[in-house]
């Protein structure tokens, strides 16, 4: 899903980018710390930003929220954070509705930080810590609140029952409040947080995620807010969000830009527009014609129009290749009939042929194959190969695995994937070296609300997900347990992340071990081991590592690709005039 990275190269937005019609963008890779700026050219305020995307969306609730785009997009428009990732080149952390970057005392176990008075909601309420304390306590309602991130429940210094879930159920049923309160207190304006154990980069998880974006108590509507945002950025709704064909964001009346030190807010208007193609989003910019001139899109380039870019007068000068921050991945399901079978799983992985879904996807030069789910850039990315396959598969190698563990074949695997004309071509691709192996691989596609149809229990009985993930900051901790841990992502309604329903006791005692390590460089050698530990059990089956291409209207001006901050376009500085 979604996430922001920081460490790898940036590369400049009017570079020429060599792109041909088998390798046609450049190296994948991960992103930057870094921002990449298409000119210098000055902007003024006024005019329509309009944002065409595929979608549908997942949801504009930042507590329910998990895909980078989204997340970044939120932070830009409508709603402010704790702390943020400043615009322009080489970003930083920066405050934002905290008067700085949090005071971190007890070892890392106590965190504080003090509420800004001069930010206000649009109906020119004043944002305030008790604001920021109940938007935290949301994330605790997994029967309603789900497919956001799930480190608080972990970390928060509250007790678990006896199943493992949390003593505290959320703001619904006020089931151990106390226990909340205790933990997460406001003294006027100032936010205090206690944690089980040390926290060490917390101010950078409140600059990625909105697990501590403010919600005042009176406008929740809990899982119906999911597209009902109340604003204390500098947009607003106006009227409804169709998230299968978007939303017109206007101006917040209550929002004053000599208040917020990082949002422009240039456009009059941002217009979401969801629901067209990724081809046909390429073609219109291509095209560059009437309100696309100042037009922007958070999908990448299909490999099929990548060539067209390349030969269009004048694209080059309007398209961003940057580092993407995304290793895309297949979780077998280890609770379904045949993926429970630890063989089953190897000789899958065995057969998976990373080749043929770069091919597919545009070649070498749009992504590279991986065995690690930690980025190639991370200090936690250790070069293994659990099985010793090469990037090709060995399908006769897994039939042996097969053979050997007697099972009757062809196993019959489904697996789901989101849909596209692109990842229709990859999953086809990767099926024929599966069903090679011994393997009788049906493939679902879904196109509606993917992460969150795929993390319902409905979906349970499905053998293997595709999914695609990075960092929400640069540590394997921001890998590993949201994606693995068990015990803070699996509900009765959801299983967050793990998509898999991965729960190994060996698995969590190790992530357990890897927080309290000091050392960060013996802690993300920790997270590395522990990477391979869950390939080695076949818990997950990366595939690559990608990079994004980007093209934007003739008369957008300021695009960003703040790929510290998500890796998408960067709505704080943007104009169309």
């Amino acid at each position: 899903m979604m996430r922001t990275m920081k460490g790898a190269t940036t590369v400049a937005l009017g570079a020429v980018v060599a792109l041909t019609a088998a390798a046609c963008s450049g190296s994948s890779s991960t992103g930057s710390g870094a921002t990449t700026t298409a000119s210098a050219a000055a902007a003024a305020k006024g005019g329509t930003l309009y944002i065409l995307n595929l979608g549908p969306h997942n949801g504009l609730d930042v507590q329910q929220s998990y895909v980078g785009a989204d997340l970044q997009t939120a932070n830009r428009v409508y709603m402010r954070y704790l702390t943020s990732y400043s615009p322009g080149a080489n970003a930083k952390l920066v405050p934002d509705l905290a008067t700085d970057l949090g005071t971190m005392s007890d070892g890392g176990k106590t965190w504080k930080f003090t509420i800004v008075d001069n930010a206000k909601w649009q109906d020119g309420s004043k944002v305030t810590c008790e604001d920021v304390k109940y938007g935290g306590s949301r994330t605790f309602a997994t029967d309603l609140i789900s497919n956001g991130p799930t480190y608080t429940l972990q970390f928060l210094d509250i007790p678990t029952d006896a199943d493992g879930t949390s003593s505290y159920k959320g703001p619904y049923k006020g089931t151990g409040q106390d226990l909340y309160d205790k933990a997460v207190s406001c003294s006027g304006q100032t936010l205090t947080l206690k944690f089980k154990t040390p926290w060490a980069d917390f101010n950078q998880a409140t600059a990625a995620l909105g697990i501590f974006a403010p919600f005042p108590k009176a406008q929740d509507k809990a899982d119906k807010s999911l597209f009902a945002p109340f604003s204390n950025g500098p947009y607003m709704l106006e009227g409804t969000f169709d998230p299968a064909k978007g939303g017109t964001w206007v101006r917040n009346p209550n929002w004053d830009a000599a208040t917020d030190p990082i949002r422009k807010a240039n456009p009059d208007k941002i217009v979401d527009v969801e629901g067209i193609a990724g081809e046909t989003v390429y073609q219109r910019l291509l095209a560059d014609g009437g309100d696309d001139k100042t037009a922007i899109t958070f999908g990448s380039a299909p490999p099929s129009v990548l060539p067209t870019i390349a030969s269009t007068p004048g694209a080059d000068k309007r398209m961003a290749n940057v580092p993407a921050p995304y290793v895309d991945y297949i979780q077998p399901n280890m609770t379904s009939a045949a993926m429970s079978n630890p063989k089953v799983r190897q000789a899958f992985a065995m057969s998976t042929n990373r080749d043929a879904y770069i091919t597919a996807n545009g070649g070498p030069s749009v992504m590279v194959p991986t065995y690690a789910i930690c980025n190639k850039v991370l200090a936690c990315y250790k070069d293994y190969n659990p099985f010793g396959a090469p990037t090709a598969g060995d399908p006769e190698g897994a039939k042996k695995v097969l053979t050997e563990a007697g099972v009757a074949m062809p196993v019959n695997i489904t697996v789901v994937y989101r849909k596209t004309p692109t990842r229709d071509k990859a999953f086809s691709a990767l099926k024929e070296t599966w069903d090679k192996a011994g393997f009788n691989v049906t493939l679902e596609g879904v196109t509606d609300k993917y992460y969150r149809t795929i993390s319902s229990p409905a979906m349970k009985a499905k053998d293997a997900f595709f999914a695609s993930w990075g960092a929400d900051w640069p540590s394997g901790s921001t890998d590993i347990p949201p994606l693995f841990d068990g015990r803070i992502n699996l509900t009765p309604t959801s299983t967050n992340q793990d998509y898999g329903y991965y729960n190994s006791e060996a698995v969590n005692k190790a992530i357990d071990a890897a927080y309290l390590i000091a050392d960060p460089v013996a802690r993300e050698k920790a997270w590395a081991d522990i990477d391979e530990m869950i390939s080695k059990d076949g818990g997950v089956i990366p595939l690559v590592n990608q990079k994004f291409t980007f093209l934007y209207g003739s008369s957008v001006k300021n695009f960003e690709v703040n790929t510290q901050f998500g890796g998408y376009a960067d709505l704080a500085n943007i104009a169309v005039k």
